[in-house]
């Protein structure tokens, strides 16, 4: 059986990297997708998952995960948790509930807490001077603050065919309090079975759940289509009734993988990137141009985009 990992972004490429060294010596699909997923949270830098992550409209962070196991169809979410680390960590070990297996707030937070996990403000310094910046720009100029609510969303599937799906997220920036979107939602922000594939969505949630299109990927993979043809089927039909029946669509971007390893995308905005490791081909960053005539383009990242990336993620903060 051939291994393969996907996440969201850019920003899961070190991830990927290294749990692809790990399902390579046989390692577990779920401890895999933790290891990705943790990556990108511990990372300061990436402003929209774990530490770093952009603060609520009260300038609190507030974080969704969720975990899903292919084989058990097990669940675990959580929703707007606050000073816990490692939010995929939780949800893996709540997948393993026959009940109680999706908390949100302070529930979510006595869990967490029962069961040993590491307390810790999520809320950086950086964080705050952007919260103060971008607050001032939106009073001042009429600005909309909900920007920066790209999702971290891994697949995998392992050596022995194993499937995992896993999210996580600060959500929309600014966002009300309680606020949660598709990530910890089963068959909105995730949806898995190792019988057939997976899917992880990012973008503007509330627009992504109307559409169930991570489940809807699922099913169409299941019907026989690959994981690219099924992605570019369920996001061109959801923003397309999306604007016909409400004038507008969100951003919706997706990653999708089957149970051979094959893999596939689609977008509907500028600017998405994804990274993917695969049995015989090695750690890679592609970005992607807007779905045009229901078709999902990409290609590899270059040199230019990778550097100029890294230079906007860790570029000094500048108050007008």
């Amino acid at each position: 059986m051939k291994w393969a990992i996907i996440g969201t972004w850019r920003m899961a490429i070190e991830g990927v990297t290294e749990s692809a060294v790990d399902l390579n010596n046989g390692a577990f699909a779920g401890d895999a997708i933790e290891k990705a997923i943790k990556i990108v949270e511990d990372f300061p830098y990436y402003k929209s998952v774990g530490y770093g992550g952009l603060p609520n409209e009260n300038c609190q962070v507030e974080l969704d995960a969720a975990y899903m196991d292919g084989d058990s169809l097990s669940i675990g979410a959580i929703g707007g948790i606050t000073d816990f680390k490692n939010p995929i960590s939780i949800v893996k070990k709540l997948s393993e509930n026959t009940y109680n297996c999706f908390l949100v707030g302070p529930g979510a937070e006595v869990y967490a807490a029962r069961e040993g996990f590491q307390r810790e403000n999520m809320l950086t310094d950086r964080a705050k001077k952007y919260y103060k910046k971008r607050k001032n720009e939106t009073l001042d100029k009429g600005l909309s603050p909900y920007e920066g609510h790209d999702t971290v969303g891994v697949i995998c599937v392992d050596k022995n065919g194993k499937m995992v799906a896993g999210t996580s997220t600060s959500g929309l920036f600014m966002k009300n309090k309680g606020r949660v979107g598709d990530s910890p939602i089963s068959g909105s922000g995730f949806y898995v079975d190792s019988e057939v594939g997976g899917a992880a969505a990012t973008g503007l949630g509330e627009d992504i759940m109307k559409g169930c299109v991570s489940y809807e990927i699922v099913r169409l993979m299941k019907e026989g289509l690959t994981p690219q043809e099924a992605a570019d089927k369920a996001v061109y039909e959801l923003d397309s009734k999306l604007i016909r029946r409400r004038g507008k669509a969100g951003d919706i971007s997706v990653v999708a993988l089957n149970n051979k390893g094959e893999y596939g995308v689609a977008t509907n905005s500028e600017g998405f990137s994804f990274s993917v490791a695969v049995e015989d081909e090695e750690p890679t960053v592609y970005t992607c141009n807007k779905m045009k005539d229901g078709k999902t383009i990409y290609e590899i990242a270059s040199k230019e985009w990778l550097k100029a990336y890294a230079d906007r993620i860790k570029a000094p903060l500048t108050f007008d």
